[in-house]
């Protein structure tokens, strides 16, 4: 299903994918600096996800501002939050490379003005970059350890933008349930040499979901 998104005076392009029965949890997905909506990982996932009764709206927002790029997504949450058509219990927020720096922002201004009412479950990181290419130290942290709720960080050993015990030893000071699950030899596109595309995102897709299960599981115990 097509929508518009309503946002300053434009519109943010944005598809949801719904799954049969009535959803009580969605995920909102958006690209990294590249691409769109129609990123083939996105799509992937989204399909998934939807197969397995979980309700997908993914996005596009084409600035290569990360302000902008929070504003962007925090408006499609209160879009989501406030919808008519689907009335969901919570969402994840899930995205590529730095659609998940905006996502990370989105949840640290939430959970500072006061309107923390769970709404928003966890977060879901596909390719952190942490820093720059060759620009190590200056580490893109500061919403991460103030973040509040679970977060999944999916990256490749060989990324160039995340090295592996940089973000562990960040990871390592988020005070919320995290996890890591490393794509051995994947880059930051999360491509690995001599493994097919779909296989790769068999492996992320079936992580996503298992950790959203147990994430929703817990959070109803």
């Amino acid at each position: 299903v097509k929508v518009k998104i309503p946002f300053g005076n434009k519109y943010l392009d944005a598809i949801y994918s719904v799954p049969e029965k009535n959803p009580a949890y969605g995920v909102i997905l958006t690209h990294g600096a590249g691409g769109d909506m129609n990123f083939p990982h996105l799509v992937s996932l989204a399909a998934y996800l939807v197969s397995h009764g979980i309700l997908c709206l993914r996005f596009t927002c084409k600035s290569l501002n990360v302000v902008y790029r929070t504003r962007a997504f925090k408006t499609v949450v209160e879009y989501v939050k406030h919808s008519d058509d689907y009335k969901l219990s919570g969402v994840f927020l899930a995205a590529r490379s730095m659609g998940s720096r905006a996502a990370a922002s989105v949840i640290h201004q939430l959970s500072q003005d006061d309107v923390d009412d769970g709404f928003i479950q966890g977060l879901v990181c596909l390719s952190y970059p942490l820093y720059r290419p060759k620009l190590q130290s200056k580490i893109r942290d500061e919403d991460l350890l103030l973040i509040r709720c679970p977060v999944l960080f999916i990256s490749g050993s060989a990324d160039k933008m995340c090295e592996k015990q940089l973000l562990e030893s960040v990871v390592s000071k988020i005070k919320a349930p995290k996890k890591i699950h490393w794509i051995d030899k994947a880059n930051h596109g999360l491509a690995v040499k001599g493994r097919t595309t779909d296989d790769v995102m068999e492996e992320i897709n079936a992580e996503v979901y298992s950790w959203l299960r147990e994430t929703i599981q817990l959070e109803h115990e």
